[in-house]
């Protein structure tokens, strides 16, 4: 077998010098690194193994032991130094690679390395002795020093138990005991993994055999065994043929006394069987004295159950004259409401006793009791026409009272809330009616809902008008100009001091009616005694809300027509606040958008049928209000495309940063979204126009583009950091921005420096096609060439310099951005020259030509 690195002793001392002494090293050995994947290919620089060294380090401090897996690595003049340093207590798992053959490529699992993702280093041995020593080693030391061993994939035991055994390593482990450190050899006892520990021992299983073999039963012989069984099976049935033979006389006796018994119990049967007819003919007799007595009294039990059945059904079909009187011409005033009602229900529970699951159907079948419902149901007709008559004209009455008294509205220099708590006062003495005009006939109740609603919206939109023009009329809010980026200049318009009077004036129409809306709509659901247990949005499927309430589609549709007739006319009113406050400031969109918004949010739990899509249509109203606001916008921008002189800062640019402060002003709630499409949609105009103002004059593009871009970052930096829908068109500004200046910058430098950078590009060409050592011998290209363009080019170089810096400030209407602008192109020639001289130093390495540095002090100076 060849000598291992692991006893090699000067290895050993080298890796002791590079660890400076300060661990005691048990065992290192030369290792290959790698991190390519065995059978797929790769980059030779990604996967090629490198060398390096693996040392088994130890190192005490007091009574306790720490080992560790150092791995060091070659520097340039061939010496041992430290790379990484791993702790033994960290090893969770020790995997032999499969993909390899030889089985000398295998990974250390470590715990606590930092980026899991990031796969382990494959180490690779120079054979399989080389990774068992080192395996060994390091599972006896996680054995003797942690007390565990990491988890092992990949390696065969017993294979490296028969290596354990034939090959004894002798390396020392310096280990931790309760008294001291000590030291211990690995050996082949101590490495050698005995899988016998499982099993019993031999003289366990001496004792086993000993104690079987004291109960010899002959199974081993089958045919002897089965003889032996049938020789004691004909014993034991000789044995009982014998018992029984020897008690023959007891028998005897036994069956002399059964036939005595026989005798006496047939004698016995004759006497019963004539006792039988006896009792036989007796129980006839009294069965047929029963039956005569039972029928006597089933007679007299009837009868008595049915007089009393009589009187009861008499006193259903006698009716009170005081209930007769109040269902037939009573008053339906306040006072005699109660009586009303106690008739009400006198009668609704006298039809129902009449009917048959109250009512046995054999009665039910009685001229009596057909004359008598026939008489119920008349008088019921009776009363609900008169009820439903009453409540037709009332409503109508009630809300006349209201609208002639005008006292009650909104007056010049008033804004009144609507007050509705004496209507509902009023009409809940008539809730019990109406809940007794159901039960007694549905289809009434028809009607009496349409006469509601016909009613109480005359009221409503009267309301409603008289709030709106009183609000509108009260409300002072100044003009604001629609141009926003035309006309006078941003300075002039009142960019930090929004008015939000119409807002304000919208946000108070909406405080006061929504709930309004939505109490009168509850108010009427249990007025009317609708069956329904929530609201439900009119638009929604009636599958769906069947499925989340319990509610009756039919009854959902009868509720939300009836919501229809009760507040249809209401929204114009509203139409007109929104169109009149957008008409005074579009920028007002932005918060009535978000006042609607919170409000629809605040109606999804209990929309109330028309209330929600009143809200929609105002927050699609002012939606399309603020759209074309932002459409008109966006055409002012483009008609800075006609007849534009493509210099300096376009003045939209600057205007836009005052309109975005204004619009933030105005934000509220929910309507961000909406002001961030408007910034999209009116950024992305700016951009593409500012573009094709650019194209007009090539000649000036770039300038134009890189001003203007850069006026577009200085006017927006504030909100663009408040703002992320901003700050995404800042950040494209500033890409646009430099993508102009170095167009700009490079046209400038290749102006004044045609020849030099020709060369250079001339050269980078020629290196493509043609080894480096050929190009000096090119026609153009000779050391000659090259020094004929270095005198045209770098002789005066301080003027060409200043002529640069002239071009840039030539056509430049932003002063302030010339500073930053020629320290681009000082940095951007210092680069395109440093590359030069890389260029000349490959290709002619004998010329001299100014350094960079050199180009550097010249260009600061100036």
């Amino acid at each position: 077998m060849a000598r291992s690195s692991a006893d090699d002793m000067e290895l050993r001392r080298a890796c002791e010098a590079a660890i400076e002494g300060k661990q005691k090293v048990v065992l290192s050995i030369r290792v290959a690194k790698s991190r390519g994947v065995w059978g797929k290919a790769g980059k030779l620089g990604r996967h090629m193994a490198k060398p390096r060294v693996l040392a088994i380090t130890t190192k005490s401090k007091g009574q306790r032991t720490k080992a560790f897996l150092r791995v060091l690595k070659y520097s340039s003049g061939g010496v041992l130094e430290p790379a990484k340093i791993y702790k033994l207590k960290h090893l969770s798992k020790v995997e032999v690679i499969q993909n390899d053959p030889s089985g000398c490529t295998f990974m250390l699992g470590f715990d606590n390395l930092r980026s899991q993702s990031v796969a382990p280093p494959q180490w690779t041995m120079r054979n399989k002795d080389d990774r068992n020593r080192l395996l060994l080693c390091i599972l006896n030391m996680c054995k003797e020093i942690l007390g565990r061993l990491p988890k092992t994939v990949g390696i065969d035991i017993v294979e490296m138990a028969l290596w354990a055994k034939e090959n004894t390593p002798a390396v020392t482990n310096q280990v931790s005991t309760q008294n001291g450190p000590a030291t211990s050899l690995v050996t082949q006892n101590d490495s050698q993994v005995t899988v016998e520990r499982d099993l019993v021992s031999q003289a366990e299983e001496e004792d086993m055999e000993a104690l079987l073999g004291i109960y010899v039963m002959g199974i081993g012989e089958a045919e002897a065994f089965s003889e032996r069984l049938k020789r004691e099976l004909l014993a034991l049935e000789a044995a009982n043929v014998h018992a029984l033979l020897e008690n023959e006389s007891i028998i005897e006796e036994v069956l002399q006394g059964l036939e005595t018994a026989s005798i006496c119990v047939h004698d016995m049967d004759e006497w019963l069987g004539i006792f039988n007819v006896k009792l036989r003919h007796m129980r006839e007799d009294i069965k047929s004295i029963e039956s005569r007595n039972n029928k006597l009294e089933l007679h007299s039990v009837n009868n008595k159950l049915l007089i009393e059945e009589l009187d009861k059904l008499l006193e259903r079909l006698q009716i009170p004259s005081e209930w007769e009187a109040a269902l037939t011409g009573g008053s339906f005033d306040e006072a005699n409401m109660i009586k009303n009602i106690e008739a009400c229900e006198w009668l609704t529970d006298a039809i129902r006793n009449l009917e048959v699951p109250n009512l046995d159907s054999c009665y039910a079948k009685l001229r009596a009791v057909k004359e008598k419902r026939a008489e119920f149901i008349l008088l019921k007709c009776t009363f609900v026409r008169r009820a439903s008559e009453f409540l037709r004209n009332y409503f109508p009455s009630l809300v006349d009272l209201m609208i002639n008294d005008k006292s009650y509205f909104s007056q010049r220099g008033l804004v009144k809330r609507p007050d509705h708590a004496e209507l509902r006062c009023k009409c809940r003495t008539y809730a019990r009616l109406l809940q007794h005009i159901k039960s007694l006939d549905k289809n009434c109740l028809g009607p009496l809902r349409k006469a509601y609603c016909h009613s109480f919206n005359l009221l409503l939109r009267r309301e409603v008008r008289e709030f709106a023009n009183e609000l509108r009329a009260s409300t002072k809010a100044s003009r604001n100009p629609n141009l926003w980026l035309e006309g006078p200049t941003a300075s002039s318009q009142t960019a930090n001091n929004a008015d939000t009077s119409t807002s304000e004036a919208y946000s108070k129409m909406l405080t006061v009616f929504i709930p309004l809306f939505v109490d009168e709509s509850s108010f009427f659901v249990h007025f009317m005694c609708f069956e329904v247990s929530t609201f439900a949005p009119p638009d929604a499927p009636s599958v769906d809300r069947t499925a989340s309430n319990g509610n009756n589609p039919a009854e959902l549709a009868m509720l939300n027509e009836c919501l229809r007739e009760l507040l249809d006319g209401t929204q114009e009113d509203f139409y007109s606040v929104v169109d009149w406050a957008c008409k005074i400031d579009p920028m007002c969109c932005i918060s009535m958008h978000g006042i609607t918004e919170r409000y629809l949010s605040g109606q999804k739990a209990d929309a109330a049928g028309f209330v929600r899509l009143l809200l929609d249509d105002l927050e699609t109203r002012i939606s399309v209000h603020f759209s074309r606001f932002v459409d008109d916008a966006c055409y002012q921008i483009e008609r800075h495309e006609r007849n534009v002189r493509p210099m300096g800062v376009v003045p939209y640019i600057p205007r836009f940063a005052s309109l975005a402060t204004r619009m933030e002003q105005y934000i509220q709630g929910q309507s961000r979204d909406l002001v961030d499409q408007a910034y999209t949609k009116i950024v992305s105009i700016m951009f593409v126009t500012l573009e094709r103002i650019a194209q007009t004059d090539p000649k000036y593009s770039d300038i134009v583009l890189l001003e203007n871009y850069a006026a577009f970052q200085n006017s927006l930096y504030d909100l663009a950091n408040a703002v992320p829908t901003l700050a995404k068109f800042y950040h494209q500004a500033s890409e646009s921005y430099e993508q102009a200046c170095l167009r700009h910058i490079n046209m400038v430098i290749y102006i004044h420096f045609e020849k030099l950078f020709q060369f250079a590009r001339r050269i980078e060409e020629l290196t493509f096609t043609i080894p480096s050592e050929e190009i000096p011998f090119q026609v153009g290209m000779s050391k000659v060439d090259l020094r004929k363009t270095l005198k045209s080019s770098l002789s005066g170089l301080d003027k060409a310099i200043g002529a640069m810096y002239r071009k840039l400030q030539k056509n430049l209407t932003s002063e302030e951005l010339l500073p930053s602008l020629w320290d681009k192109c000082k940095n951007e020639f210092l680069d395109k020259y440093g590359s030069f001289l890389q260029l000349v130093a490959k290709i002619y390495p004998n010329e001299t030509i100014p350094t960079a540095s050199e180009m550097r002090e010249l260009l600061a100076s100036m």
